[in-house]
Protein backbone atom coordinates (compact mmCIF):
# COMPACT_ATOMS: atom_id res chain seq x y z
CA UNK A 1 0.00 0.00 0.00
CA UNK A 2 1.31 3.46 -1.16
CA UNK A 3 1.26 5.87 2.02
CA UNK A 4 1.95 8.83 -0.31
CA UNK A 5 -1.11 11.21 0.13
CA UNK A 6 -2.85 9.14 2.70
CA UNK A 7 -3.05 9.51 6.53
CA UNK A 8 -3.13 7.45 8.98
CA UNK A 9 -4.13 7.48 12.71
CA UNK A 10 -2.02 5.98 15.63
CA UNK A 11 -4.15 5.65 18.97
CA UNK A 12 -1.64 5.60 22.17
CA UNK A 13 0.74 7.49 19.60
CA UNK A 14 2.79 9.42 21.75
CA UNK A 15 4.14 6.08 23.77
CA UNK A 16 6.88 4.01 23.01
CA UNK A 17 5.27 1.57 20.46
CA UNK A 18 3.01 4.62 19.15
CA UNK A 19 5.59 7.00 18.82
CA UNK A 20 7.94 4.75 16.73
CA UNK A 21 5.12 3.84 14.86
CA UNK A 22 4.51 7.56 14.26
CA UNK A 23 7.84 7.72 12.90
CA UNK A 24 7.56 5.18 10.14
CA UNK A 25 4.45 6.18 8.94
CA UNK A 26 5.54 9.68 8.27
CA UNK A 27 8.78 8.67 7.12
CA UNK A 28 7.05 6.18 4.49
CA UNK A 29 4.44 9.37 3.51
CA UNK A 30 1.51 9.12 5.21
CA UNK A 31 0.15 12.10 7.10
CA UNK A 32 -0.23 11.09 10.41
CA UNK A 33 -2.78 11.71 13.65
CA UNK A 34 -1.29 11.15 17.07
CA UNK A 35 -4.17 10.39 19.34
CA UNK A 36 -3.30 10.08 22.88
CA UNK A 37 -3.72 11.46 26.36
CA UNK A 38 -0.61 12.48 27.13
CA UNK A 39 -0.26 15.79 25.74
CA UNK A 40 3.24 17.16 26.38
CA UNK A 41 4.50 14.01 24.28
CA UNK A 42 2.21 14.43 21.39
CA UNK A 43 2.94 17.99 21.07
CA UNK A 44 6.80 17.50 20.92
CA UNK A 45 6.02 14.46 18.31
CA UNK A 46 4.02 17.06 16.59
CA UNK A 47 6.94 19.82 16.34
CA UNK A 48 9.25 17.06 15.75
CA UNK A 49 7.82 15.79 12.73
CA UNK A 50 5.88 19.32 11.36
CA UNK A 51 2.44 20.36 12.39
CA UNK A 52 1.24 20.06 8.62
CA UNK A 53 2.20 16.17 8.37
CA UNK A 54 1.76 15.19 11.96
CA UNK A 55 -1.04 16.56 14.10
CA UNK A 56 -1.72 15.51 17.63
CA UNK A 57 -5.13 15.32 19.13
CA UNK A 58 -5.99 14.69 22.94
CA UNK A 59 -7.91 11.22 22.39
CA UNK A 60 -9.54 9.48 25.05
CA UNK A 61 -10.43 5.70 23.49
CA UNK A 62 -13.59 4.67 26.36
CA UNK A 63 -15.19 8.19 24.44
CA UNK A 64 -17.45 7.68 20.86
CA UNK A 65 -17.49 11.37 20.41
CA UNK A 66 -13.70 11.73 21.19
CA UNK A 67 -12.67 8.88 18.92
CA UNK A 68 -14.96 10.25 16.20
CA UNK A 69 -13.26 13.27 16.80
CA UNK A 70 -9.92 11.81 15.99
CA UNK A 71 -11.05 9.62 13.01
CA UNK A 72 -12.14 12.85 11.42
CA UNK A 73 -9.00 14.93 11.94
CA UNK A 74 -7.01 12.20 10.12
CA UNK A 75 -9.58 12.25 7.58
CA UNK A 76 -8.93 15.86 7.01
CA UNK A 77 -5.16 15.14 6.45
CA UNK A 78 -5.44 12.71 3.65
CA UNK A 79 -7.57 9.41 2.79
CA UNK A 80 -7.36 7.26 5.82
CA UNK A 81 -5.60 4.02 5.18
CA UNK A 82 -4.51 3.16 8.24
CA UNK A 83 -5.01 2.86 11.76
CA UNK A 84 -2.97 1.36 14.23
CA UNK A 85 -4.44 0.99 18.08
CA UNK A 86 -1.56 0.92 20.45
CA UNK A 87 -2.91 2.62 23.36
CA UNK A 88 -2.47 2.15 27.22
CA UNK A 89 -4.34 1.92 30.70
CA UNK A 90 -4.38 0.57 33.85
CA UNK A 91 -4.10 -2.70 35.60
CA UNK A 92 -5.29 -4.52 38.40
CA UNK A 93 -1.76 -6.00 39.07
CA UNK A 94 -2.25 -8.08 41.78
CA UNK A 95 -3.85 -11.83 42.65
CA UNK A 96 -7.59 -12.28 42.30
CA UNK A 97 -7.62 -13.22 45.40
CA UNK A 98 -4.87 -12.47 47.75
CA UNK A 99 -3.68 -14.47 50.81
CA UNK A 100 -6.32 -12.84 53.27
CA UNK A 101 -9.19 -14.14 51.13
CA UNK A 102 -10.03 -10.61 49.37
CA UNK A 103 -10.85 -10.06 45.97
CA UNK A 104 -9.73 -7.22 43.64
CA UNK A 105 -13.30 -4.76 42.75
CA UNK A 106 -15.09 -5.77 39.70
CA UNK A 107 -14.87 -2.22 39.27
CA UNK A 108 -10.71 -2.61 38.59
CA UNK A 109 -11.51 -5.16 36.48
CA UNK A 110 -13.81 -3.43 34.76
CA UNK A 111 -12.07 -0.72 33.94
CA UNK A 112 -9.09 -2.20 32.33
CA UNK A 113 -10.95 -4.14 30.02
CA UNK A 114 -13.48 -1.18 28.86
CA UNK A 115 -9.53 0.52 27.94
CA UNK A 116 -8.02 -2.00 26.81
CA UNK A 117 -10.72 -4.04 24.98
CA UNK A 118 -13.70 -1.69 24.87
CA UNK A 119 -11.30 1.07 23.73
CA UNK A 120 -9.85 -1.37 20.69
CA UNK A 121 -13.27 -1.45 19.33
CA UNK A 122 -14.65 1.88 20.11
CA UNK A 123 -11.34 2.97 17.50
CA UNK A 124 -11.57 -0.71 15.13
CA UNK A 125 -15.34 0.05 14.32
CA UNK A 126 -14.81 4.14 13.93
CA UNK A 127 -12.32 3.37 12.27
CA UNK A 128 -13.20 0.50 10.15
CA UNK A 129 -16.54 2.44 9.08
CA UNK A 130 -14.20 5.43 7.90
CA UNK A 131 -12.31 3.34 5.62
CA UNK A 132 -15.09 1.54 4.04
CA UNK A 133 -15.74 4.96 2.61
CA UNK A 134 -12.74 5.36 0.42
CA UNK A 135 -12.25 4.07 -3.14
CA UNK A 136 -10.47 1.08 -3.26
CA UNK A 137 -6.92 0.64 -4.57
CA UNK A 138 -5.94 -1.39 -7.15
CA UNK A 139 -5.77 -4.55 -5.31
CA UNK A 140 -9.59 -3.46 -4.04
CA UNK A 141 -8.02 -2.40 -0.57
CA UNK A 142 -9.50 0.32 0.97
CA UNK A 143 -7.54 -0.02 4.40
CA UNK A 144 -6.01 -1.28 7.11
CA UNK A 145 -6.16 -1.51 10.90
CA UNK A 146 -3.93 -2.94 13.83
CA UNK A 147 -4.46 -4.09 16.82
CA UNK A 148 -2.16 -4.26 19.77
CA UNK A 149 -2.41 -7.45 21.93
CA UNK A 150 0.23 -9.33 24.37
CA UNK A 151 1.89 -12.42 24.71
CA UNK A 152 -0.14 -12.00 27.95
CA UNK A 153 -3.51 -12.60 26.12
CA UNK A 154 -2.14 -16.24 25.15
CA UNK A 155 -0.20 -17.22 28.85
CA UNK A 156 -0.99 -14.13 31.52
CA UNK A 157 1.40 -13.95 34.28
CA UNK A 158 0.41 -14.07 38.18
CA UNK A 159 -1.34 -10.93 38.73
CA UNK A 160 -2.56 -10.27 35.44
CA UNK A 161 -6.08 -11.74 35.04
CA UNK A 162 -8.07 -8.28 34.00
CA UNK A 163 -4.97 -7.79 31.27
CA UNK A 164 -5.24 -11.18 30.03
CA UNK A 165 -8.88 -10.81 29.64
CA UNK A 166 -8.82 -7.37 28.00
CA UNK A 167 -5.52 -8.76 25.72
CA UNK A 168 -7.17 -12.44 25.06
CA UNK A 169 -10.25 -10.37 23.83
CA UNK A 170 -8.46 -8.20 21.25
CA UNK A 171 -6.87 -11.41 19.83
CA UNK A 172 -10.35 -13.75 19.57
CA UNK A 173 -11.46 -9.67 17.97
CA UNK A 174 -8.88 -10.07 15.08
CA UNK A 175 -10.27 -12.59 12.76
CA UNK A 176 -13.90 -12.13 13.62
CA UNK A 177 -13.76 -8.43 12.58
CA UNK A 178 -10.93 -9.35 9.71
CA UNK A 179 -14.14 -11.65 7.99
CA UNK A 180 -16.53 -8.47 8.87
CA UNK A 181 -15.11 -6.27 7.24
CA UNK A 182 -13.50 -8.64 4.38
CA UNK A 183 -16.41 -7.81 1.70
CA UNK A 184 -15.04 -3.83 1.95
CA UNK A 185 -11.65 -4.17 1.75
CA UNK A 186 -10.89 -3.37 5.40
CA UNK A 187 -8.10 -5.68 6.97
CA UNK A 188 -7.86 -6.26 10.61
CA UNK A 189 -4.76 -7.42 12.00
CA UNK A 190 -2.93 -7.84 15.30
CA UNK A 191 0.78 -7.34 17.02
CA UNK A 192 1.46 -9.30 20.12
CA UNK A 193 4.43 -7.96 21.66
CA UNK A 194 6.70 -9.93 24.18
CA UNK A 195 9.27 -8.67 26.40
CA UNK A 196 9.50 -4.70 25.16
CA UNK A 197 11.54 -1.85 26.65
CA UNK A 198 9.61 1.41 26.44
CA UNK A 199 9.31 4.18 28.85
CA UNK A 200 6.88 2.55 30.74
CA UNK A 201 9.78 0.55 32.82
CA UNK A 202 10.51 3.91 34.30
CA UNK A 203 14.30 3.08 34.88
CA UNK A 204 17.32 3.17 32.04
CA UNK A 205 17.29 0.52 29.70
CA UNK A 206 20.22 -0.76 30.70
CA UNK A 207 19.01 -1.96 34.05
CA UNK A 208 15.48 -3.02 32.31
CA UNK A 209 17.78 -5.02 29.85
CA UNK A 210 19.80 -6.33 32.22
CA UNK A 211 17.31 -7.74 33.90
CA UNK A 212 14.65 -9.30 31.66
CA UNK A 213 17.06 -9.69 28.87
CA UNK A 214 18.39 -12.93 29.60
CA UNK A 215 14.98 -14.61 29.94
CA UNK A 216 14.26 -14.21 26.31
CA UNK A 217 15.42 -16.96 24.43
CA UNK A 218 16.95 -15.55 20.96
CA UNK A 219 17.78 -12.39 20.75
CA UNK A 220 19.03 -12.18 24.58
CA UNK A 221 17.89 -9.31 24.72
CA UNK A 222 14.13 -7.04 25.53
CA UNK A 223 12.73 -5.98 22.21
CA UNK A 224 13.28 -2.29 20.68
CA UNK A 225 10.06 -0.04 20.01
CA UNK A 226 11.47 0.00 16.44
CA UNK A 227 10.75 -3.48 15.75
CA UNK A 228 6.92 -3.08 16.37
CA UNK A 229 6.68 -0.40 14.06
CA UNK A 230 8.81 -1.63 11.44
CA UNK A 231 6.07 -4.85 11.85
CA UNK A 232 3.26 -2.50 11.63
CA UNK A 233 4.87 -1.12 8.25
CA UNK A 234 5.34 -4.54 6.82
CA UNK A 235 1.48 -5.29 7.59
CA UNK A 236 0.45 -2.43 5.94
CA UNK A 237 2.27 -3.01 3.05
CA UNK A 238 1.37 -7.06 2.07
CA UNK A 239 -2.46 -7.19 1.78
CA UNK A 240 -1.93 -10.65 1.79
CA UNK A 241 -1.85 -10.86 5.78
CA UNK A 242 -5.12 -10.71 7.25
CA UNK A 243 -6.97 -12.14 10.43
CA UNK A 244 -3.94 -13.28 12.40
CA UNK A 245 -1.92 -12.39 15.54
CA UNK A 246 1.55 -12.19 15.02
CA UNK A 247 3.60 -12.92 18.16
CA UNK A 248 6.78 -10.60 17.86
CA UNK A 249 8.85 -12.28 21.82
CA UNK A 250 11.88 -13.75 20.38
CA UNK A 251 10.30 -17.03 21.43
CA UNK A 252 9.70 -16.24 25.60
CA UNK A 253 7.22 -17.98 26.76
CA UNK A 254 5.61 -16.68 30.80
CA UNK A 255 6.42 -19.11 33.12
CA UNK A 256 4.93 -19.21 36.38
Amino acid sequence: MNLEGASALVVGGAGGFGEATVRRLAEAGAAVVVADLAEDKGKALEADLGGDKVRYLATDVTSTESVAAAVAAAQELGTLRVVVIVHGGPAAGRRLVNRNGEFYPLETFKQTTDVFLGGTYNVLSQGAAAMTKNEPLESGQRGVVIMTASIAGFEAQVGQTDYAAAKGGVISLTLAAARDLAPTGVRVMTIAPGTFFTPAFRMAEEDAQAKWGPGVPNPKRMGHVDEYARLALHIVDNDYLNGEVIRVDGAVRFNV
